[in-house]
């Protein structure tokens, strides 16, 4: 693995046309909609947030979002795309990079969290993850 991750700029530069079939309508606009119900009026997270093919129609429907991501080159193609002033991003590894404030909403698409590669490195994520998270109101804890 080199700098940038698994996602240099010739991954990042082929990476939206590789994977349109996961960007038609069919596919983005039900899980946009979960997300939005789950992030409420909050803030949502997305884990290895990529070229923001979840997050900048997220960030349409009002829900503010921020990302961490590895991978410059990947950051860079989302950040060049129509929306992206809507939408921050960190520069990090999912397992340890910490981002300022809370979230009501923390989500990892797909098969991203495989590239921890360890489960240390992903329970680590996962823990970290769970501090970022605002309580929950209106709901009983165990």
């Amino acid at each position: 693995m080199h700098d940038d991750g698994y996602f240099d700029e010739a991954v990042a530069a082929r990476y939206d046309e590789t994977y349109d079939y996961q960007a038609a309508p069919e596919v983005i606009e039900p899980i946009v909609d979960l997300l939005a119900e789950l992030a409420g009026d909050g803030r949502a997270l997305e884990l290895g947030i990529g070229t923001g093919r979840i997050a900048l129609p997220l960030a349409r429907r009002g829900v503010s979002v921020h990302g961490i991501e590895l991978s410059r080159a990947m950051a860079s193609r989302l950040l060049a795309k129509p929306g992206a002033d809507a939408v921050r991003v960190t520069i990090g590894d999912l397992s340890t990079t910490r981002v300022e404030g809370s979230f009501r909403l923390a989500y990892v698409l797909v098969n991203t969290i495989m590239n921890l590669t360890s489960q240390d490195a992903q329970v680590a994520c996962f823990r970290h993850s769970c501090r970022t998270l605002a309580p929950a109101r209106g709901t009983m804890s165990a």
